[in-house]
């Protein structure tokens, strides 16, 4: 996937190009539908797919006091899965102070004067330049008189309601992975490198790699089955994630610590991604290392179970099936 930093950059692309538009924090149904309608268009004129985002969230510019979670907190996730969904090009605009200020007429004559741009989609209540004076159908009157068509995709419903990243956030932070895998179409993953530990767990029985984790939206603190897929193998080892402070042992940071089973190796400095299935028990505090001890031994026995009953809650591991579009 090639990755631009500025719309005139777009200008390089041969072929028709169509652009989907969005945030996409978390790449929920909603925004699938937003970027797959992109594809198609690129696939039915032989053109170039391609989405067009922002870096930082904008909230965490016009108003960071109410800015939540991250979903995403790393680019490359996103760029994955985007990828996963047949978009070859990436336009990650830095949102800053000067864009908050750009106005909707302006922004709109950028986009809309790249040469080969013959399709832009957003969701239907997209809003983009100063104060979100921007709309669809703002969009659509400015590009009249040119070749460019501007389709909005209606929302997205699950379970009844609209799909959103605040619905997503929101079933996160209660631990619904149920709910997050439907919203989402597949598993919730937290993708990382693995760092340097205290080695803890080895002394424990069950040696874990680590993975440092910056400030996004991820479930309650506990014991969970978790898939692992490593940068460089085809598929995923089963594996138990603890995800918490480890109170028992004196910890202050949170972490995510990751178990396979039946695995021996060094992952050292190999970027991972943990899907995350079902919770096995919330993180609690010990009376020593005996006792943790015989609790994480009872946690892999129980994670072992559910895998061999398939109980584990893995099942549609992996990224957005593109021929779904």
């Amino acid at each position: 996937m090639t990755r631009f930093t500025a719309i005139e950059d777009l200008e390089a692309i041969g072929g028709s190009l169509h652009l989907a538009m969005g945030v996409f924090d978390g790449l929920h149904l909603g925004h699938q539908a937003v970027i797959r309608a992109a594809v198609r268009g690129a696939r039915m004129s032989g053109g170039v797919a391609g989405v067009l985002t922002f870096e930082p969230h904008p909230i965490q510019v016009l108003a960071p006091e109410k800015a939540p979670l991250r979903i995403f907190p790393s680019m490359d996730q996103k760029e994955l899965l985007i990828r996963s969904l047949g978009a070859e090009v990436l336009l990650v605009l830095h949102f800053d102070e000067e864009m908050a200020q750009q106005s909707a007429a302006a922004f709109s004559t950028s986009l809309l004067s790249v040469p080969n741009l013959r399709q832009v989609v957003a969701g239907e209540d997209w809003k983009f330049g100063r104060d979100r004076q921007g709309t669809m159908a703002f969009l659509q009157a400015h590009s009249e008189g040119s070749l460019v068509d501007v389709n909005p995709v209606s929302p997205v419903v699950w379970g009844g309601e609209r799909i959103s990243s605040t619905r997503l956030r929101m079933a996160l932070c209660e631990g619904d992975l149920e709910s997050v895998r439907g919203m989402l179409g597949r598993l919730f993953s937290v993708m990382g490198t693995v760092v340097a530990g205290d080695q803890v767990g080895r002394t424990l029985g069950a040696p874990t790699a680590n993975i440092a984790l910056g400030n996004e939206q991820l479930p309650p603190d506990g014991v969970y089955t978790v898939m692992v897929g490593i940068d460089g193998e085809e598929g995923c080892r089963e594996a138990v994630a603890n995800l918490g402070i480890r109170p028992t042992v004196g910890g202050k940071q949170r972490l995510l610590e990751v178990h396979l089973l039946d695995f021996e190796g060094n992952l050292y400095g190999r970027k991972l991604e943990i899907f995350f299935g079902k919770m096995i028990r919330r993180e609690q505090k010990f009376e020593g290392h005996v006792e943790l001890r015989n609790q994480i031994q009872a946690d892999l026995a129980e994670a072992r179970r559910r895998f061999n009953a398939a109980d584990a809650g893995v099942g549609a591991i992996g990224r957005p099936d593109e021929s779904a579009g």
